[in-house]
Protein backbone atom coordinates (compact mmCIF):
# COMPACT_ATOMS: atom_id res chain seq x y z
CA UNK A 1 0.00 0.00 0.00
CA UNK A 2 1.18 2.89 -0.92
CA UNK A 3 2.01 5.90 2.05
CA UNK A 4 0.57 8.99 -0.59
CA UNK A 5 -2.26 6.89 -1.00
CA UNK A 6 -3.26 6.71 3.30
CA UNK A 7 -2.05 9.99 3.61
CA UNK A 8 -5.08 11.23 0.78
CA UNK A 9 -7.69 8.58 3.07
CA UNK A 10 -6.71 10.72 6.04
CA UNK A 11 -6.69 13.75 4.14
CA UNK A 12 -10.31 13.20 3.47
CA UNK A 13 -11.69 12.07 6.53
CA UNK A 14 -10.04 14.77 8.53
CA UNK A 15 -12.08 17.09 6.62
CA UNK A 16 -15.02 18.91 8.44
CA UNK A 17 -17.27 18.99 5.75
CA UNK A 18 -17.00 14.97 5.82
CA UNK A 19 -18.53 14.70 9.74
CA UNK A 20 -21.85 15.05 8.39
CA UNK A 21 -21.17 11.78 5.75
CA UNK A 22 -19.04 9.62 7.57
CA UNK A 23 -17.25 8.21 5.17
CA UNK A 24 -15.33 5.48 4.09
CA UNK A 25 -12.54 5.29 1.77
CA UNK A 26 -10.23 3.63 -0.22
CA UNK A 27 -7.69 5.00 -2.41
CA UNK A 28 -5.46 3.16 -5.32
CA UNK A 29 -3.37 3.77 -8.12
CA UNK A 30 -5.88 5.80 -10.34
CA UNK A 31 -8.84 4.60 -8.30
CA UNK A 32 -11.09 5.84 -5.36
CA UNK A 33 -13.52 4.27 -3.76
CA UNK A 34 -16.12 5.72 -1.24
CA UNK A 35 -18.68 4.71 0.85
CA UNK A 36 -21.59 6.15 2.74
CA UNK A 37 -24.87 5.62 4.64
CA UNK A 38 -27.77 7.76 3.32
CA UNK A 39 -31.52 7.70 5.13
CA UNK A 40 -33.61 10.55 5.71
CA UNK A 41 -31.31 13.52 6.65
CA UNK A 42 -30.21 13.39 3.35
CA UNK A 43 -33.85 13.57 1.76
CA UNK A 44 -34.99 16.76 -0.32
CA UNK A 45 -39.04 17.26 -0.29
CA UNK A 46 -40.09 14.52 -2.59
CA UNK A 47 -38.63 11.54 0.29
CA UNK A 48 -35.21 10.75 -1.79
CA UNK A 49 -31.54 11.78 -1.58
CA UNK A 50 -30.91 15.08 -2.53
CA UNK A 51 -28.49 15.68 -5.60
CA UNK A 52 -25.62 17.37 -3.66
CA UNK A 53 -25.06 13.63 -2.25
CA UNK A 54 -24.29 12.13 -5.42
CA UNK A 55 -22.72 14.93 -6.58
CA UNK A 56 -20.34 14.63 -3.58
CA UNK A 57 -19.88 10.93 -3.73
CA UNK A 58 -18.99 11.29 -7.43
CA UNK A 59 -16.63 14.29 -7.27
CA UNK A 60 -15.01 13.31 -4.30
CA UNK A 61 -14.01 9.60 -5.91
CA UNK A 62 -12.87 11.16 -8.92
CA UNK A 63 -10.96 13.80 -7.12
CA UNK A 64 -9.05 11.58 -4.93
CA UNK A 65 -9.15 9.10 -8.17
CA UNK A 66 -6.91 12.20 -9.54
CA UNK A 67 -5.04 13.24 -6.64
CA UNK A 68 -3.39 9.67 -6.37
CA UNK A 69 -1.48 10.37 -9.25
CA UNK A 70 -0.13 14.08 -8.46
CA UNK A 71 2.02 13.76 -5.15
CA UNK A 72 2.87 16.56 -4.02
CA UNK A 73 0.21 19.00 -4.64
CA UNK A 74 -3.74 19.34 -4.15
CA UNK A 75 -5.47 18.75 -7.58
CA UNK A 76 -8.50 20.90 -7.76
CA UNK A 77 -11.78 20.24 -9.98
CA UNK A 78 -11.79 22.27 -13.24
CA UNK A 79 -15.51 21.04 -14.47
CA UNK A 80 -17.70 18.24 -13.30
CA UNK A 81 -20.34 16.88 -15.26
CA UNK A 82 -23.63 15.09 -13.26
CA UNK A 83 -25.94 12.26 -14.60
CA UNK A 84 -28.96 10.95 -11.95
CA UNK A 85 -29.80 7.92 -13.11
CA UNK A 86 -32.03 6.14 -10.17
CA UNK A 87 -33.15 7.78 -6.77
CA UNK A 88 -32.25 6.39 -3.53
CA UNK A 89 -33.92 6.73 0.02
CA UNK A 90 -32.02 4.80 2.45
CA UNK A 91 -29.21 2.54 2.95
CA UNK A 92 -25.19 2.08 1.92
CA UNK A 93 -24.06 3.85 -1.32
CA UNK A 94 -20.73 3.48 -2.90
CA UNK A 95 -19.33 5.34 -5.44
CA UNK A 96 -16.20 4.37 -7.82
CA UNK A 97 -13.49 6.97 -9.06
CA UNK A 98 -11.13 5.93 -11.85
CA UNK A 99 -8.39 8.44 -13.87
CA UNK A 100 -9.03 7.89 -17.84
CA UNK A 101 -6.66 10.23 -19.18
CA UNK A 102 -3.93 12.22 -17.77
CA UNK A 103 -1.49 14.70 -19.02
CA UNK A 104 1.02 17.31 -17.24
CA UNK A 105 -1.70 19.76 -16.43
CA UNK A 106 -4.97 18.03 -16.44
CA UNK A 107 -6.30 14.28 -15.16
CA UNK A 108 -9.97 13.35 -16.23
CA UNK A 109 -11.53 10.84 -13.56
CA UNK A 110 -14.52 9.31 -14.14
CA UNK A 111 -16.88 7.78 -11.22
CA UNK A 112 -20.16 6.19 -10.82
CA UNK A 113 -22.50 5.82 -7.39
CA UNK A 114 -24.33 2.61 -6.99
CA UNK A 115 -26.54 1.76 -4.27
CA UNK A 116 -27.34 -1.26 -1.83
CA UNK A 117 -27.69 -3.43 -4.71
CA UNK A 118 -25.15 -2.62 -6.98
CA UNK A 119 -27.46 -0.65 -9.19
CA UNK A 120 -26.03 2.51 -10.84
CA UNK A 121 -27.66 5.53 -9.23
CA UNK A 122 -25.47 8.06 -10.76
CA UNK A 123 -22.52 8.73 -12.66
CA UNK A 124 -20.18 11.96 -13.70
CA UNK A 125 -16.88 12.86 -15.15
CA UNK A 126 -14.41 15.91 -14.45
CA UNK A 127 -11.35 17.47 -15.20
CA UNK A 128 -8.74 17.81 -12.42
CA UNK A 129 -5.48 20.30 -12.28
CA UNK A 130 -2.93 20.70 -9.96
CA UNK A 131 -3.00 23.66 -7.93
CA UNK A 132 -0.18 25.47 -6.26
CA UNK A 133 -1.54 23.95 -3.10
CA UNK A 134 1.17 21.71 -1.54
CA UNK A 135 -0.10 18.98 0.07
CA UNK A 136 0.88 19.44 3.90
CA UNK A 137 0.61 17.72 7.59
CA UNK A 138 -0.93 20.71 8.43
CA UNK A 139 -3.80 20.24 6.16
CA UNK A 140 -4.43 16.42 6.92
CA UNK A 141 -1.81 14.90 4.61
CA UNK A 142 -0.54 12.59 7.15
CA UNK A 143 -0.93 8.83 7.94
CA UNK A 144 -3.27 8.35 10.93
CA UNK A 145 -2.20 7.71 14.40
CA UNK A 146 -2.44 4.29 15.49
CA UNK A 147 -3.94 3.32 18.63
Amino acid sequence: MSEHFRKLEHLYLAAPINAIYDPAIEIGEGTATIEIEVGTRFWHAASAVHGSVYFKMLDDAAFFAANSLVQDHFVLTASFNTYFTRPVAEGPIRSVGAVVSRSRRVVLAEAQVFDQEDREIGRGSGSFMPSHIRLTEEMGYRLPESG
